[in-house]
C-alpha cells in the first residue's frame, strides 16, 4: 500500500494531468471539494465506491484505489507550527482569536466543543472592489461535555 505522501503525489499528478480542479471533482463525485482535497492529503477515508469513482476519473491503479480506503492518522501535519504562509494564517487566526471564539461559543452553547467529525467546511470567493476576499465557513455540531 502506498504511503500517504506518495499517494498524495500520485493523486495530485493525476489531477493535474487531467486538468481537473477540486471543484470539477466535486461535480463528478457529489462530494464537497474540501473533503476531496482532504482525501488527497490522507486525512479522510473513501468508501469502496468513492475510491473506484475517483480512480476511474483519474485513471489510478488498483493499489491507489485501495490506499484511498485506508483509515488515516488524522491531524499529523509537520512541522507543528506550519511554515506555509497560507496555512500559517489559520494558525495565527487561532492564536489571536482562539480564546475569544471559545468564550463566545461557550456563552451561546455552554461547556463543550464543536465537532470536527460531524462537520462541514466551505471555501468561497467573495468579489470586493478593494480585492477579492476568502470566505471560510466552518459548521460543526456542538458537543456538550458529559458529566458522570
Amino acid at each position: 500500500m502506498a504511503s500517504a505522501s506518495s499517494l498524495t503525489a500520485t493523486l495530485m499528478a493525476a489531477k493535474r494531468a487531467k486538468g481537473l480542479s477540486f471543484a470539477d471533482l466535486e461535480q463528478a463525485m457529489g462530494r464537497d471539494e474540501v473533503w476531496i482535497a482532504s482525501l488527497f492529503y490522507g486525512q479522510s477515508t473513501a468508501s469502496p465506491e468513492e475510491a473506484r469513482q475517483l480512480s476511474d476519473l483519474l485513471e489510478l491503479d488498483s493499489s491507489s484505489c485501495e490506499a484511498l480506503q485506508a483509515y488515516p492518522t488524522k491531524g499529523c501535519l509537520d512541522p507543528v507550527i506550519p511554515t506555509d504562509p497560507l496555512i500559517y494564517r489559520f494558525y495565527e487566526i487561532i492564536q489571536v482569536y482562539g480564546m475569544a471564539l471559545k468564550d463566545v461559543i461557550q456563552e451561546k452553547f455552554g461547556d463543550g466543543i464543536m465537532s470536527a467529525i460531524d462537520f462541514s467546511l466551505d471555501v468561497d470567493k467573495v468579489a470586493d472592489p478593494a480585492g477579492d476576499r476568502v470566505k471560510v465557513t466552518l459548521c460543526g455540531k456542538f458537543l456538550a461535555y458529559k458529566k458522570w
